[in-house]
Parts: C-alpha cells; sequence; structure tokens
C-alpha cells in the first residue's frame, strides 16, 4: 500500500512510500493528484532526509544505556566512563541490551544513519537490525558525543527510486531545527516502516 507522508511546514516536500522504497517526492497536492489511492500521514513541522550521527561507536559501545526498570538505580541517560565500561563489561547480554536502547534513542532524534567504525557484535546488531544505513565520519567532529550532536548532519536529499529513510521534526524550518536540535524529532521512518513516533 502506498502512503504519502506530508508536514505542515513543508507541504511542497512530500513523499510517497511504496516498501522500502520512494516511488514519489515533490509537492503534496500534485502526489495526492498522482496516487488517489494513497493512504496519508500527516505530520506537523518539516520532513527532512533524516540525520547522520558521527557518535557511532561513543554512543553504541563506549556508554551503557540503562534499562527504564534501572532508572531507580542508574537514572535515564547514558552513562560513560568506568561506571559505563562496568556495566557493559557485565555480559554479552547486557551489551547488546544498551545497544538496541541506544538505537532507540537514535531513532527517536530522527537519525537514520550512524558514522564511525562499529567493531561490537552487539552494536553493529543493534544498528543492522534498525536498518540505519552507516556512513564514513565526517571529520573535525566538535564533541562530546550527543544524540543531538552540533552541527546536526542532514543526509542529501531525497529523491524518487531511493530508500523510504527520513524523519519528521517539529519545527517550523531547517534554522529552527538547527536552533532547537534533533530532539524536536516527531517521527522516524527507515526501510518504509515508521520506527519512531513522538505523537
Amino acid at each position: 500500500m502506498l502512503t504519502i507522508h506530508v508536514c505542515e511546514a513543508s507541504p511542497e516536500a512530500a513523499v510517497v512510500v511504496d516498501g522500502a522504497r520512494l516511488a514519489a517526492v515533490g509537492p503534496y497536492e500534485a502526489l495526492a493528484a498522482g496516487h488517489p489511492r494513497a493512504r496519508v500521514r500527516r505530520w506537523p513541522g518539516i520532513l527532512t532526509p533524516g540525520l547522520l550521527n558521527p557518535y557511532g561507536p561513543e554512543l553504541l559501545e563506549q556508554a551503557y544505556h540503562p534499562d527504564p526498570r534501572e532508572a531507580d538505580r542508574l537514572g535515564t541517560e547514558p552513562l560513560f566512563g568506568e561506571r559505563g565500561h562496568a556495566l557493559l563489561a557485565a555480559n554479552a547480554s547486557a551489551r547488546g541490551a544498551s545497544a538496541r536502547r541506544g538505537v532507540q534513542r537514535m531513532l527517536a532524534h530522527g537519525t537514520v544513519a550512524v558514522a564511525g567504525e562499529l567493531r561490537g557484535r552487539a552494536a553493529l546488531d543493534a544498528v543492522r537490525g534498525a536498518g540505519l544505513a552507516v556512513a564514513a565520519r565526517p571529520s573535525g567532529l566538535p564533541g562530546p558525543a550527543s544524540f543531538s550532536p552540533v552541527p546536526l548532519v542532514l543526509l542529501p536529499g531525497l529523491a524518487p527510486g531511493g530508500p523510504a529513510r527520513f524523519a519528521v521534526f517539529d519545527v517550523p524550518d531547517r534554522a529552527a531545527l538547527v536552533r532547537e536540535g534533533a530532539r524536536t524529532c516527531v517521527a522516524t521512518v527507515v526501510g518504509g516502516r515508521l520506527v519512531y513516533r513522538g505523537r
């Protein structure tokens, strides 16, 4: 089934998703007229190609992401340094679960691709399982590792026939996205599947 995704602040940049690919990209009015039987998903904000997070190893292999059941003891934010390493070293299942939770947090920030050399099987499996693209790391990372890195790295524009991989942010324009960061993400689509929905 075809699905049109359109955003309130960027109706000129709507997409038609057909399985894991983009069937069409363009103004909503034209796409709706050309695909009258398509289901329509309406979102606030703007539709973007999604973000590249350049801190794959730092966030998925060097940080421990607490399970919600551990929040009373460990909090909810990623744990770095000695404490994070000790928790990751506990056992292989802890590494795998932490990496999967880290990937979920990336998806909730509009990440559709990661960069950096992932060496551990747990992180590689989590990235592959979510369908995230793997890209080259940009030079000169400003740090520190973050789910909303500064500057944000947007992927190249969407094109018909390309992968159905994009993110929606509840901001009026790209300038506001740069100011407010990736925490404004309301939806992430990877492989044509809605993998994160904030509202």
